[in-house]
């Protein structure tokens, strides 16, 4: 059994790590600690489910804080703001001269075409991919994913293309993964292999994995996991036109291109997904642009202020996260050094430290009977067998019987027990977790006698699980409750002794 020691971790912002980047005070650089502790405040109070921030101005970290359980040295999936990473790979093949804006998409996959491809298809170029320009009438990662054909190039090619390419928008993660086959059949690498030595190990990213196809090939428009500090050096990267340390990573050409307006999405002027797209980045409103993904993962670009924003989160209203920033933090950006202020200054500090996750509270203690005691399930499609809670040691923990074998989840109402589990696929539907292994993180407390509560985050994602346990006799159910990509979705579970 796990002792305790090695079980339980209490997150704090005060991470052991450290970081590469430099740090400073706000002040130093033009913007009032009062004004950053006034985001977080307000990202804390009115969004649910922030992860973890990093802001820089002028390349220096004024600020950083994760959301326990959520902590520093998390890597965290990306979902589609790994798109832009897959366009800084293509403009990395452009300047080395593996291939063009110009070139034809079908030339690169001549045996994967359909009998008779279209003239729109063949007029498909790496630029409409780049600009979700292709020409398609709706996203082509619905039927590559629905498909029991393991090449997706070939799935691809054979979709419709209803409009000439180059001007018609629609938001298109096939297109993005094409990038990724095409720039591993010109560099004969897969992206992520690619990336290492020309954007990875020159910003000192060292932990990242990205999901693969079927036939070996990284899925580019999503599936990318890295930590929130690697995204703000991405972003500074780009902030610097391309440059990281005297050296050149990216050419200046490209670094325009890739973030200004290349082809409309929309007419709303208050929304930052109607701005313009450029290669795989969103244009914002106030001259700014981003890299961003699902439940919130941004990557924002602020070349006027020469500011960078990192965020992983698990939130539902994207656009309420860019509203807080351009209503609370945009106006605070001064073009001169302010006065310091290390009073503001400490409470920015202690708040950031203090970030956290509600622990599940109340604590009762149960009635006899239930303690030790398994409950088996009725027949049910996520593979749940039996359930028991178990209390010794000093702890609690509930012994997970499912189609994986004996499962482990330790708990607490004081603090969050980190850990590792397997889940069915169907359940939990983590982009990149293939084999169902999730790293989590817990809090429960029995609610009363007979009901007992308790919440699972998995840490590498924005998902999150509940279990409602209530006991009468021999009998118990079980009210699972998933925070998925789509919403809420709530499942029911009976057992018995």
């Amino acid at each position: 059994m796990k002792s305790l020691f090695l079980c339980v971790c209490l997150f704090l912002f005060a991470s052991c790590s450290s970081s590469s980047l430099p740090e400073t005070t706000p002040e130093s650089v033009g913007v009032s600690s009062d004004a950053v502790l006034s985001l977080i405040v307000k990202l804390d109070k009115d969004v649910e489910g922030m992860h973890g921030i990093v802001i820089m101005r002028h390349g220096k970290v004024i600020s950083k804080g994760w959301w326990a359980p959520y902590e520093q040295d998390n890597t965290h999936i990306l979902y589609s703001l790994s798109k832009s990473f897959t366009s800084t790979a293509i403009g990395m093949a452009v300047d080395e001269g593996l291939l063009s804006l110009d070139d034809k998409v079908v030339k690169f996959f001549p045996d994967e075409l359909p009998a008779k491809p279209s003239e729109n298809l063949k007029a498909m170029t790496i630029k409409d991919l780049l600009i979700m320009g292709t020409g398609n009438d709706f996203d082509t990662l619905k039927p590559i994913k629905e498909t029991t054909e393991k090449s997706w190039v070939k799935v691809f090619l054979a979709q419709p293309v209803k409009h000439k390419p180059g001007a018609h928008f629609q938001y298109n993660t096939g297109a993005t993964y094409m990038l990724s086959a095409i720039l591993q059949k010109v560099s004969g690498e897969k992206l992520v292999d690619y990336l290492k030595p020309r954007l990875f190990a020159p910003l000192g990213i060292e932990e990242y994995t990205w999901e693969e196809c079927p036939m070996g090939v990284n899925t580019g428009g999503y599936g990318l996991k890295i930590k929130t500090e690697a995204i703000a050096k991405f972003g500074q990267l780009y902030l610097q036109k391309g440059m990281w340390e005297g050296k050149r990573l990216l050419s200046e050409e490209w670094i325009k291109m890739a973030g200004s307006k290349q082809i409309n999405n929309g007419s709303n002027p208050k929304s930052d997904w109607n701005q313009g797209y450029g290669f795989q980045f969103w244009m914002c409103r106030h001259n700014a642009y981003r890299g961003d993904g699902a439940f919130g993962q941004y990557c924002i670009v602020m070349p006027d202020q020469d500011a960078v924003i990192a965020i992983h989160s698990g939130v539902h209203n994207m656009q309420q996260v860019l509203n807080i920033i351009w209503d609370t933090l945009l106006p605070a950006m001064k073009d001169e050094a302010l006065t310091e202020n290390p009073e503001a200054y400490a409470k920015l500090q202690k708040k950031t430290a203090e970030l956290n996750m509600p622990l599940v509270k109340k604590h009762s203690f149960p009635v006899s009977g239930i303690v030790g005691k398994t409950f088996k399930f009725e027949d049910n499609e996520k593979g749940f067998k039996s359930i028991s809670v178990e209390d010794r040691d000093d702890h609690t923990y509930l012994k997970l019987e499912n189609a994986h074998g004996t499962q482990y989840i330790y708990f607490t109402r004081h603090l969050w027990v980190k850990d590792e589990i397997i889940l069915e696929k169907n359940l939990v539907q983590a982009v990149g977790a293939s084999n169902g292994l999730q790293k989590i993180a817990c809090s429960g407390a029995w609610q009363s006698p007979k009901h007992l509560k308790l919440v699972m985050y998995m840490t590498e994602t924005p998902f999150r699980l509940t279990f409602d346990l209530k006991f009468d006799g021999d009998k118990m159910t079980m009210d699972l409750n998933y925070r998925a990509i789509h919403g809420k979705r709530d499942y029911k579970f009976k057992a018995s002794k």
